[in-house]
């Protein structure tokens, strides 16, 4: 597995995948599994798209996004994915503290502090060491995750499968749109791994592969969890499993690793408001603690805020905040994959793109109407064909008012 593979699997071994998986309790083990392989799958073929238009323009993400958008319009995404990050950064401390916390009562405030220095340690670190120790911690989490799974899903020849939970019950359509809803919030960040590869499209390919494998993995782990054992509370799943001191392991670092990508990406949409020789880089052949705080003190200060978030605010439900997420980046990149797959948009020197920027906020809006309905198909899918079939037509009207595309916003 290559370095950045091993990166993306690091992401996807997560306590908030794993929880997020619990929450399609309702639908049981069958449908409960199709929703979850078909929400991947629409997951993958977005992430590699989004993967490609970075490889194509050769920039990370939010710039990659300058090509649709203008260069004031990427700065609002990077914002935007900025904003992102920090809420995921809270939320996955969040969660990790309290299952810690029942596995190993120090407190719901140390444990935040613990993950957060622990996370701010693995950014530090520097590409050299990060990355042999990477080697070392992703090999031990799955070790531990194949064990969990054998103990969770031996339930099943066991004859343990009881009622579905009393608690929501969700349709299929919103089942597969909690399933779209992890991938879809990797979009702003997957090309500022691959880009820079040796074979980038191999490795976009690779990465989101590894990643879409994992994370299914992750999902069934709380779905089988939540309907064969009836529990939902990852410290009790570990007890169960009698894990112990592995669990506090799996629980910890599953979420150090996954904070250091949302740090990384950090850095990269600060960044990407920046000119570029005005970038620090970080070497891999030789690093110091001055450079390394220099060149990712974004993703610091984001972890930071993170803890102190997790700390003082309540972060159980995270559904609106995927919600949220699907709405804004999902007509995104409907809007870069009608203009750099089906239009052959070629980038402008415009700030803003007009045409861009109305079919995403009609595509934002249209996502905000369609939530209130429960398609079989979710509202993500026809959200994101609406957008791209708006932004087709909105370019061939632009082609015939030539001050829409070419003159300044």
């Amino acid at each position: 597995m290559s370095r950045i593979s091993l990166i993306w699997f690091g992401a996807a071994i997560s306590i908030a995948e794993i929880l997020t998986g619990a929450c399609l309790e309702s639908l049981g083990l069958g449908r409960g599994l199709a929703v979850i392989i078909l929400g991947h799958l629409i997951g993958f073929l977005l992430l590699v798209l989004a993967g490609i238009i970075g490889v194509k323009n050769k920039e990370g993400s939010m710039r990659s996004s300058a090509l649709s958008f203008g260069k004031y319009g990427s700065f609002f995404f990077a914002i935007l994915n900025i904003v992102q990050l920090v809420g995921w950064q809270g939320i996955m401390i969040f969660d990790a503290s309290i299952s810690a916390q029942g596995i190993l009562n120090l407190g719901h405030t140390w444990w935040c502090l613990i993950i957060g220095i622990l996370t701010i340690a693995w950014i530090m670190l520097g590409i050299k060491h990060r990355d042999k120790l990477n080697v070392v911690v992703m090999v031990l989490l799955l070790i531990l995750t194949v064990i969990l799974s054998f103990v969770i899903f031996s339930g099943v020849k066991n004859g343990e499968l009881g009622v579905k939970s009393a608690g929501e019950v969700l349709s299929i359509g919103q089942g597969l749109e909690l399933s779209i809803a992890m991938p879809l919030s990797w979009i702003p960040m997957i090309a500022d791994y691959t880009y820079k590869a040796k074979k980038p499209v191999k490795a976009t390919f690779s990465a989101c592969l590894t990643y879409t494998l994992a994370s299914t993995w992750m999902y069934v782990i709380g779905l089988g969890a939540a309907v064969i054992t009836h529990e939902t509370r990852i410290d009790q799943i570990m007890l169960k499993a009698g894990l112990g001191v592995a669990g506090l392991f799996i629980i910890v670092f599953s979420c150090v690793t996954t904070n250091f990508i949302d740090a990384f990406s950090c850095n990269q949409s600060t960044y990407a408001l920046f000119p570029k020789d005005k970038i620090p880089q970080e070497s891999e052949s030789k690093s110091s603690l001055i450079n390394n705080i220099k060149v990712n003190l974004p993703g610091i200060i984001d972890t930071i805020i993170g803890t102190a978030g997790a700390i003082l605010f309540p972060m159980e439900n995270i559904t609106e905040f995927l919600y949220f997420i699907g709405s804004v980046f999902a007509p995104m990149i409907s809007v870069q994959i009608a203009d750099q797959f089906i239009i052959k948009h070629r980038k402008t020197d415009v700030k803003v793109d007009a045409v861009a920027s109305i079919a995403w906020i009609i595509g934002f809006v249209m996502y905000r109407i369609l939530m209130k309905y429960d398609f079989i198909v979710g509202y993500t899918i026809p959200n994101m064909v609406i957008t791209i079939l708006i932004t087709i037509a909105l370019r061939k009207l632009a082609e015939k008012i030539p001050s829409l595309s070419k003159k300044p916003a």
